[in-house]
């Protein structure tokens, strides 16, 4: 991403000369005006862009589809998600402080981050963004905000914590959904499986279950663990993994750009120069 900043200040004049903006930052995420678009979720929004097409957040992006999924068959009451974010999360500088952190564990040193306010390398780090007046951080407002906007469900209930955990590359998310009706995991397997993108990966027995160092460099979305949650009516738990940096960044704004062109969509509303 190039930022919020360069993006509130370029966007607009490449929309103004006839080109289709796919942007990856937070600038335009939540303008009315501008459509949020998870490629297999709403390729519907992009139908009269005008000109700004809003890449979302890489821990919405993942959880998005499934959340659709289960919405489709089941009806969504109530979601608590907690997300363990990598650290390529806050971009490549931060792989290379985690780096040096574990070369400092290794020689028996004290790990000092340049980045977060503790080492990552020695705990989660419960702090993704800064804190808002509620307590909750920026990051978990866009993961709530983003959701809502993309499913088009404006009241939906739900909860995140985002915490950064000590891996370079792929989100990992624990997801609790209540539903309005009853969906056996079973049936919840078959539904995930049917969603463009996403690949199951749940047999306990043989200890398979989505993992960060497996689904990096893919851009699937990979679910597992999903299992009845007692806690509530209807109520279904899966733990989701993706690479944050393909699927949760560059591979969907490309799968946009490509319905852009499939549905001759590319110059939306903007006006030509």
């Amino acid at each position: 991403s190039a930022g919020a900043d360069v993006s509130l200040l370029l966007a607009p004049e490449a929309a103004a000369r006839g080109c289709a903006v796919v942007d990856n930052s937070s600038a335009w995420r939540m303008d009315p005006t501008v459509p949020l678009v998870v490629s297999q979720v709403n390729a519907e929004a992009l139908k009269g862009h005008r000109g700004i097409i809003a890449n979302p957040n890489c821990s919405t992006m993942q959880l998005a589809p499934l959340l659709q999924a289960l919405h489709a068959e089941a009806g969504l009451r109530r979601v608590v998600v907690a997300t363990y974010q990598a650290v390529s999360g806050a971009g490549a500088e931060s792989v290379s402080d985690l780096i040096q952190q574990r070369a400092a564990v290794v020689a028996g040193e004290k790990p000092v981050s340049t980045i977060y306010p503790h080492p990552v390398v020695l705990s989660p780090i419960p702090a993704i963004d800064v804190f808002l007046e509620d307590g909750s951080t920026k990051e978990e407002e866009k993961v709530v905000r983003e959701s809502r906007k993309i499913l088009s469900l404006p009241n939906l209930r739900i909860s995140a914590t985002a915490v950064r955990i000590p891996v370079e590359v792929s989100h990992s998310e624990a997801v609790h959904v209540e539903l309005d009706r009853a969906i056996s995991p079973v049936r919840a397997r078959t539904v995930f499986a049917q969603t463009d993108g996403v690949f199951v990966q749940d047999d306990p027995s043989t200890h398979r279950y989505p993992l960060a160092e497996t689904s990096t460099g893919s851009d699937g979305i990979f679910v597992g663990r999903i299992r009845v949650d007692a806690s509530v009516e209807h109520g279904i738990a899966f733990w989701v993994v993706s690479d944050n940096v393909r699927k949760g960044a560059a591979t969907n704004a490309v799968q946009i750009a490509e319905l852009l062109v499939r549905d001759r969509l590319l110059w939306g509303s903007a006006p030509r120069a």
